[in-house]
This record gives structure tokens, sequence and C-alpha cells, in this order.
């Protein structure tokens, strides 16, 4: 049976940056910070108050919901990260090689070419995000026996920002140097996280104007609003109350999330990677090679 293109290019991107040392690297780095936080949550119910009891366990609930946060927030920005460098140069590095030259060469179409390498990453990229939810869900379990009430959809929503910064970063690669299209993919990411929150701000103060600073970010990268996602999947109900009922307070945090994501952000996001994969197979298509 003959393999499709798209899938023979998806599976030698995947083979070429197994054989990179960032994976292994990031898997090392993965399996030290599981157990240093599961020893650093178990320390948690060793707490004791001032007259000497342990703390009940619904305070060790909620700190180790609102630490829970705080890790996962490191999780997205070392996939953002992880996928803005590896997706810069996915494209332009085997340009300026000429190995391009000789894969296209044969019939093998530009777009092939495109939705293959970002197939193979993006299999990666679920592959880390499912992987590294599981093992740190596993060890906040094991050492407090607390687990967010949805960490599906917690996997979904951090997976998916770590996708658009692919996506970003491989249009970026059709046009510009690999060290340039991850700088200007990962500067995005915080730009958009910082716009996020001034939004939110705006929300709070009732400011039309300060507002759609964070509706603008949200729609150029919705990397900000699919991370508030996940952090709305962690929220007990017993925060999202208090968080309501802080007002602005609550709503400027960076680390909480008020309300889900709303059904009208997530269509965009879908139209959004649509956007992007037109415009690298577009982009691809154009330049000389």
């Amino acid at each position: 049976m003959t393999v499709p293109p798209v899938l023979v290019v998806a599976r030698l991107t995947v083979q070429e940056a197994s054989r990179r040392r960032l994976l292994l690297a990031l898997v090392i780095l993965t399996l030290v910070i599981v157990g240093f936080s599961a020893w650093g949550f178990h320390k948690i119910t060793t707490v004791r108050h001032g007259d000497g009891l342990l703390l009940p366990h619904e305070e060790v609930v909620l700190i180790s919901s609102q630490l829970l946060i705080v890790v996962t927030f490191m999780y997205s920005g070392v996939l953002a990260l992880s996928a803005a460098v590896v997706a810069g140069p996915l494209i332009s590095s085997e340009v300026e090689s000429g190995l391009l030259l000789s894969m296209l060469a044969r019939p093998l179409r530009r777009s092939e070419v495109v939705i293959g390498k970002w197939l193979g990453l993006a299999v990666l990229v679920g592959i880390y995000a499912a992987g590294s939810a599981f093992l740190e869900l596993t060890a906040v379990n094991w050492a407090t026996g607390y687990l967010p009430p949805h960490p599906v959809q917690l996997v979904v929503f951090v997976g998916t920002e770590g996708l658009a910064l692919l996506s970003l970063g491989l249009l970026l690669s059709t046009r510009l140097s690999g060290i340039t299209g991850g700088v200007i993919a990962l500067v995005a990411w915080l730009i958009g996280w910082i716009g996020g929150i001034v939004g939110d701000i705006g929300a709070g103060l009732q400011n039309q104007a300060i507002q759609n600073v964070g509706v603008i970010s949200h729609l150029l990268l919705p990397t900000d609003g699919l991370w508030r996602g996940a952090v709305y999947a962690m929220e007990p109900d017993a925060v999202l109350a208090s968080l309501r009922a802080a007002g602005t307070v609550g709503r400027a945090n960076p680390f909480a999330a008020v309300d889900p994501p709303p059904v009208a952000f997530l269509t965009w996001v879908v139209v959004w990677f649509a956007l992007m994969f037109t415009l690298s197979i577009w982009s691809f298509r154009t330049r000389e090679i």
C-alpha cells in the first residue's frame, strides 16, 4: 500500500526531531520537575496551624489547586518555547541547506511538505502535553489527593496553545531564518499574554478601550485565551466563587479565569488555525528556492 506523501513527510519530521537532543533534554527535565513538584506538594500536607494541628483537607486542596496553576504555567511556557524553537527553522533551514530542492524534485507538492511537517511536530506536541500532564497530575494526586475538576480540558487547552505557537513558527519559517522566526513567535506569545492581562483589567474597570487591547491580542494570537481555558479547567468551585466575589481583582489576575472561553472565541481559534495553514502554504508556494 502506498503511503500518502503527507504522512511520509510527517514521519521523517518526527524522526528528525527525535534525533535532536532537545527532546531528550525535555524528557529528563520533565521527570526532574515532576519529582521535585511531588516532593513540594507532599510538604503541603505536613504544614501545621499554630495550634499544632495539620491543615484540613479542604485547605490542602485549595493551596494545591493554586500551586498547580503556577506549575502548569511553567509547562505551558516550556511547550511554547519548544514549539517556537523547533518550528522556526522547520522549513528555512532545509531551504538554506538545499535539502528541499532534492525533495521537491520528486512528485511532492509544497502544500504536502507544509502539512506533513506540521503534522509530524503536532504529534510530538500532543504527546508531550498529554504525557507531562499525566505525570504531573498523578504526582499531585499521590501527594495531596487532589485532581483538577477537568483534566481532559486542561490537556486540550495547553496542547492547543503549543500547536498555535507551532503554526505561527511554521508560517514564519517559510520566509525568515530559523532564529528570527523562533524569537518572533516567542515574543508574540509573551505580548499576547500581557495583552490578555491588560484586557481583563479593562473588563474589570469597564473601560472599553483597554478591554479592546485584550480582544485584539486574542484575535491576533489566541494563546492567552487558551491559557485562560486551561486555568478555568483547574479551578475548584470554591475558588471560582471567591474570584467572582472579588470582582475586578479576580478578573485581572493572570492566573485566574472567572468564566470558560466563550464559544465565539473557540470558533475563532478554528478559523485562526485555518488562516495559518492557508498563509503558510501560500507563502511557501510563492517563495523562490
